[in-house]
């Protein structure tokens, strides 16, 4: 790298996930037959009454600076969403909108995290949850969920991590990548360690919520002993296909919201006015185009269950939530085809996407070597093509 650039460019990588996309736009673009099942946004487009609320608000001329926690009557909707949806009471001061739930994180991690402070992340994590930390000069510390245990940690393992240093944990629930979420008994039974260290801050990101297969989601926030020492991040990207327009927000104790009001001022200021308002009616009305989606989303992960249980050799967790599957590859590791050996999650993610024409991620960027990312936000016909390419080439491995 150029070496006019900061050190702390240097040191931060290019989302797995961004990178495995933009490869799949300049194959398209050479005319090359790429399913991409490396994206993380619904295809589905943004419900029509959303759209139509934008609409009137730019004929209402809302085209000004918005204030930088975000419009009040937004902030009023979102405590109404905390109340109804997950049993949590919040007052506007302790909101605030962030341009995508992504700033949102941002926002709370370089508030909170000072030099050489550890912050726990269970595996596998969102990509971009290590480099936000180091970006804030904090050290990841990772624990490890493993695909036997639906890729989810137990409290031993929370405990054993915990040092005089730690500072957070950071997780998400519905969990991207592995479709996992904790169960209210699950985050009760990590509650119970975390009660033990009260200076141990909690960030629960929770942007899948609705996107839940089984059940009715939960949220760490609920248990009254760690209410005040919680911050849950949502947004508007995945439940209500809105990714492009850029909103996500956060419920969290009002010293917290205040410095990320502070913080979030010198850097984008208040997000977008249009896309304010249209979230506004997102969060007012009924969540039936939301349901629709999920189901569609359950179903398309029936059918990709259907197809790995027929390729030999994957080990894998059924998603409750979420839009992926993170299976564990390494049976394939040290095989070769054609001159290509595969000795790595990268190296097979590379293999699919050449020898297949099917865009996945490796499990590196988000914490296990041994899977990769699929995504199911895409159409039932491209699944099946693109897992029956994905059997084809596999086989090829010997």
């Amino acid at each position: 790298m150029n070496d006019k650039v900061s050190k702390r460019v240097e040191n931060i990588h290019e989302p797995s996930t961004i990178r495995m996309a933009r490869l799949s736009r300049e194959y398209k673009e050479r005319g090359i037959d790429i399913i991409n099942l490396s994206l993380g946004e619904p295809d589905f487009n943004t419900p029509a009454h959303i759209r139509k609320a934008a609409e009137e608000a730019i004929e209402q001329g809302y085209s000004h600076y918005t204030p930088v926690a975000g419009y009040l009557e937004l902030k009023q909707a979102i405590v109404e969403k905390f109340k109804k949806d997950n049993g949590l009471t919040y007052q506007p001061e302790n909101i605030v909108v962030s341009t995508g739930a992504k700033q949102s994180l941002m926002n709370i991690i370089m508030s909170i995290v000072n030099a050489r402070d550890e912050v726990l992340v269970p595996t596998p994590f969102w990509v971009t949850y290590p480099e936000m930390i180091k970006l804030a000069g904090g050290i990841p510390v990772f624990v490890e969920g493993k695909v036997e245990n639906d890729f989810k940690i137990t409290p031993a393992q929370l405990a054993e991590k915990i040092t005089p240093k730690t500072k957070a944990i950071i997780y998400s629930s519905p969990c991207n990548p592995s479709g996992s979420f904790f169960r209210k008994e699950e985050l009760a039974a990590l509650g119970e360690v975390l009660k033990k260290h009260e200076d141990i801050f909690i960030i629960s990101d929770e942007i899948y919520e609705h996107i839940n297969y089984t059940g009715k989601h939960s949220s760490i926030a609920e248990i009254p002993e760690l209410f005040n020492r919680t911050a849950v991040v949502n947004g508007v990207s995945k439940s209500f296909a809105m990714t492009g327009w850029r909103i996500g927000y956060m419920g969290a104790p009002a010293w917290l919201a205040s410095a990320c009001d502070k913080f979030q001022g010198q850097f984008t200021s208040g997000a977008c006015s249009i896309s304010q308002r249209a979230t506004i009616t997102a969060l007012s009305s009924s969540l039936e185009p939301t349901y629709q989606m999920r189901d569609a989303f359950k179903k398309r992960r029936d059918l990709v269950i259907e197809k790995v249980k027929n390729i030999p050799h994957i080990k894998y967790n059924i998603p409750e939530g979420a839009f992926y599957l993170f299976p564990d590859m390494s049976w394939y590791f040290g095989k070769s085809y054609n001159g290509c050996t595969v000795n790595n999650a990268d190296d097979l993610s590379m293999y699919l996407f050449e020898e297949a024409k099917v865009s996945t991620v490796s499990g590196s960027g988000f914490g296990n070597e041994s899977c990769i990312r699929i995504s199911f936000a895409a159409s039932e016909e491209n699944l099946t093509e693109a897992f029956d390419r994905i059997a084809t080439a596999l086989t090829k491995l010997g």
